[in-house]
């Protein structure tokens, strides 16, 4: 297969080898890339029941056949390995220009395993790879590391941890680029038991590509037909656009989830961002939409350095109406110190919107009052420096709120459920509940989408759906999740792909798969491709012990909210069974894994007798 080089590059921190990886060429037929690779590998790497954060645990860097291209939207990569919220692997998909990088340096990802008895970095550059001494970057935020790096190897891009992965906090992240973050699973702190600093890339050659002139002119026809004028409103808000919207819609997540309105929506929102704080955008490798935020502001004092981005939706809700804070110049400071520190923030906000309402209860004895912005400063730095009851959150949320008593941290398998409210989308919730990663917006099926008539007739969504209607979502959320599962694997950014209604570009994707590498792949192939991947990180789940008990949410979405356009509809608990019922039957799982007959149709029974 074209699109690939065929090999990853593979480094044992334990004794400072650095060698290569032959992948098997079948692999990429089966698997495209990202993700399916990377869960490829880590069944085989990474036994289950290991210790998360002990030297067995192994972190893959992974692309796809997209990357190094230059393809709007390709500017992505995957870090997946087993994390310490779930005890299974799960995925981390990262924007930038580190992907990239990789795409053009000869591998087509990084294995890492091991522990260094020392800090350590790795250099990929000029065909070449080397551990370096990180002696004096640890310690450092993930600017200075960045800033470092690129100073002492002109042309190379960066990915780093900051002092939170140092100090193994669950909530740690990997930064890329100063302000792109491969942020749920807790990868910052595997990297950080691992005591690699930071990973530094420069690409050297090009992607063997198997029709070039073909694949250049369907480059720049799906460059120039993406940005239609919803694309370009977009980019000029970003992702925040939508923020108010949701809160009209009473399914912006507030006070931790008690509410789906925001009254002070409008002062965190994308138009207000950007008429304030914002100075500039940035965006990725080859993408010409540049949604990326760039802020400059102070708070307190302390000022915002643009270094380091801004705040994106999911930020502004976590920080923002989750704990009742209308201060964007407050939100903004929390960010940066996210990325600095090596954090994500929806974890650090839902840990943070817990705290307010266990405190509001008595549960705690500090007192942490909703809609203070001091607050949300205050404890993101508690928790990356491990200070106090900051200490405590940051071996994990659920932990915590389990060893407390205290029932209102929102997870799912030991993952922050992200800013988008369920009970306004249900099969988002039949999502969160099955995902053998956890809960993840990025899966799959939001049910707004399937507001319109003839959805994606291409995949046999040829209806209108109802947000808050579960029947027959099951089968639709599995279409859907093998569709993005797919994607995962080219590694595209997923505000470029168009997945319902009449701006549908699957077929030019698969048209520019085939020009990169040669198959030419039917929507149903694509599908195929996509439930394969899905199922390898089942497969690493339920023999991690992820049982179908903890296929669930968490009690408070199966009661009304109180108030707005999605007020007063609760999550049918006998509904939801049945549609989790179903999905199981669909996908053929069993309590124990994938039944041996679906594992056939999938082209994966050697995995099933392993």
């Amino acid at each position: 297969m074209n699109g690939v080089y065929g090999r990853y590059l593979d480094v044992d921190l334990s004794n400072g080898a650095v060698k290569e990886r032959v992948i098997p060429g079948r692999w990429y037929e089966l698997h495209l890339g990202g993700r399916g690779i990377a869960a490829r590998l880590l069944l085989g790497l990474a036994a289950p029941g290991i210790d998360p954060l002990g030297p067995e645990n192994v972190l893959v860097w992974a692309s796809g056949p997209f990357q190094g291209t230059g393809l709007a939207g390709a500017g992505r990569h995957v870090v997946m390995g087993v994390s310490p919220k779930t005890n299974s692997v799960a995925d981390s998909y990262v924007g930038g220009y580190v992907g990239h990088e990789l795409g053009r340096s000869g591998y087509d990802g990084i294995i890492v395993r091991g522990q260094a008895e020392r800090p350590v970095y790795l250099l990929v550059a000029g065909g070449r790879a080397e551990l370096g001494d990180a002696a004096d970057l640890w310690g450092k935020t993930t600017g200075e590391v960045d800033r470092i790096l690129k100073e002492r190897h002109p042309g190379v891009r960066v990915a780093a941890i900051g002092p939170a992965g140092e100090k193994l906090v669950v909530q740690a992240c990997i930064i890329h680029d100063r302000s792109r973050a491969a942020g749920r699973p807790g990868l910052g702190a595997v990297m950080g038991s691992k005591r690699l600093k930071a990973i530094a890339v420069a690409g050297h050659t090009e992607k063997p590509i198997a029709r070039p002139r073909e694949f250049a002119r369907a480059r720049a026809e799906f460059a120039r037909d993406l940005m239609d004028e919803g694309m370009t409103k977009f980019g000029e808000y970003g992702t925040a656009r939508g923020l108010t919207w949701l809160s009209e819609m009473g399914i912006l997540p507030t006070r931790n989830f008690q509410d789906g309105v925001f009254d002070g929506a409008s002062a965190i929102g994308g138009e207000r961002l950007a008429a304030t704080i914002l100075t500039g955008r940035e965006t990725c490798a080859g993408c010409p939409v540049r949604c990326k935020r760039v802020v400059e502001v102070e708070f307190e004092g302390r000022k915002v350095d643009p270094a380091y981005g801004g705040p994106e939706y999911e930020t502004l809700a976590a920080f923002g109406s989750l704990c009742l804070v209308s201060d964007l110049d407050a939100i903004a400071l929390a960010n940066q110190l996210c990325n600095a520190y090596g954090m994500d923030t929806i974890s650090v906000g839902v840990a943070i919107a817990t705290l307010m309402e266990a405190s509001e209860k008595g549960l705690v004895p500090e007192r942490v009052p909703w809609g203070s912005g001091r607050a949300i400063v205050e404890w993101t730095e508690r928790i990356a420096r491990r200070e106090g009851l900051g200490d405590e959150l940051a071996s994990g949320l659920g932990a915590w709120a389990e060893r407390r008593g205290i029932d209102c941290a929102m997870t799912v398998k030991g993952v922050e459920i992200p800013m988008h409210e369920p009970r306004g989308k249900v099969a988002l919730g039949l999502s969160y509940a099955l995902s053998p990663r956890g809960a993840t917006h990025l899966e799959g099926l939001h049910d707004t989408m399937l507001e319109q008539e003839r959805p994606t007739p291409e995949l046999g969504i040829t209806r209108r759906m109802d947000r808050f209607a579960l029947a027959e979502k099951a089968k639709a959320l599995v279409i859907y999740e093998n569709l993005r599962s797919y994607v995962n694997s080219l590694v595209l950014c997923a505000f470029v792909t168009r997945d319902t209604g009449p701006r549908y570009n699957h077929g030019r994707i698969r048209e520019l798969l085939g020009h990169a590498t040669g198959l030419d792949l039917s929507p149903q192939d694509m599908l195929r491709i996509g439930e394969r991947n899905f199922a390898l990180l089942r497969l690493y789940a339920a023999r991690a012990g992820l049982g179908p008990e903890l296929d669930g949410l968490p009690r408070r979405f199966h009661e009304p909210l109180p108030r707005g356009a999605s007020g007063g509809r609760p999550i049918g608990e006998a509904g939801f069974a049945r549609e989790v019922a179903a999905y199981r039957r669909i996908r053929g799982w069993t309590r124990d894994g994938i039944s041996p007959t679906r594992l056939r149709a999938l082209d994966l029974q050697d995995l099933g007798e392993a």
